[in-house]
């Protein structure tokens, strides 16, 4: 009796480890280890919680705002300092300046966005053609991006813009066709480092094709600097696109655009500051939101800060 006792007990004990050992634990990952180390930085939690709050804002600011983009108010109602029915004031024209502001958040984030997207289109097979290839190939395109490096990324901006005119579209690709050899130099220098990797020159020997290295090999491994870059150059493309409204090239009124009410504003500088300064402080808190969490996914995606 008391072996068939000792007999369940051990029976049981190994059903019990068998049961543990299928279990299974978790796996660290390069992304999960990404988002802890991202909400441990408190710069770059800050930024990402401003930038959603700015994103939210620009979605549902039909919704939120409590005018129209362009809504007079009252015709009498002009140049009304900030109280406590209009938090930011009133205009020129008699609309609601904070009304104004959300609307005009969704031109920063969408330029910034898009630009970026336009970029990376440009600059992946650019930098991934130079950087696989090397020799002549490398040499010849790199030369044709110093040349467009040689110019100041605004004054192509602002001869593209002034080519084709002012507008939403412009704005995209003028940003866009100028702002990629940054980002086709970092794409390059990543693909001449993993193409000297082992499993790279063992796909090529079994065959495979530069497409598919690219695509399945080196482009994944080249991800984490790619993404700082876009998260770091969004930024850029909102301050092009606030300087382009501010001269008068960008946004056309009545649609609203910080740059454009930075602008507007400068001219009521001595009497009414509260023009310049409620679009100035977005401009300058979204840059500073984004290059926080710029520095923070830096660090987040370093493999060699791996804990």
């Amino acid at each position: 009796m008391a072996a068939n006792e000792s007999n369940e007990q051990v029976s049981q004990a190994q059903l019990l480890a068998e049961a543990a050992e299928a279990v299974p634990t978790r796996q660290a990952s390069l992304w999960g280890d990404a988002w802890r180390r991202l909400v441990r930085n408190r710069l770059a939690l800050i930024g990402m919680l401003i930038v959603i709050m700015l994103a939210v804002m620009a979605i549902f600011a039909p919704l939120i705002a409590p005018y129209g983009e362009s809504e007079v108010i009252h015709p009498d109602l002009v140049l009304v300092e900030p109280s406590w029915y209009f938090p930011m004031g009133v205009d020129q024209n008699g609309r609601d300046v904070f009304s104004r502001m959300m609307f005009g958040a969704r031109v920063s984030l969408v330029v910034g966005v898009v630009a970026q997207l336009i970029v990376l289109a440009i600059a992946l097979p650019v930098g991934s053609i130079s950087g696989y290839f090397g020799g002549r190939v490398d040499n010849f395109l790199m030369r044709a991006v110093d040349v467009v490096y040689a110019i100041p990324q605004l004054l192509l901006v602002l001869l593209i813009v002034n080519l084709r005119g002012p507008g939403m579209a412009n704005i995209f690709l003028a940003i866009g066709l100028t702002g990629w050899v940054t980002m086709a130099r970092l794409i390059r220098g990543q693909m001449l480092s993993i193409r000297e990797q082992d499993y790279v020159k063992a796909s090529r020997v079994a065959g495979a094709g530069p497409l598919y290295i690219i695509m399945r090999h080196m482009l994944p491994n080249s991800m984490t600097p790619i993404i700082v870059a876009l998260t770091f150059g969004i930024p850029v493309a909102i301050f092009i696109e606030a300087a382009l409204s501010f001269v008068g090239v960008g946004i056309r009124p009545p649609q609203a655009s910080w740059g454009q009410m930075v602008g507007i504003g400068q001219q009521y500088i001595r009497s009414v500051q509260h023009l310049m300064l409620f679009p100035s402080i977005a401009i300058a808190l979204t840059m500073l939101a984004f290059t926080f969490l710029g520095d923070g996914l830096r660090d987040a995606l370093d493999v060699r800060l791996n804990d």
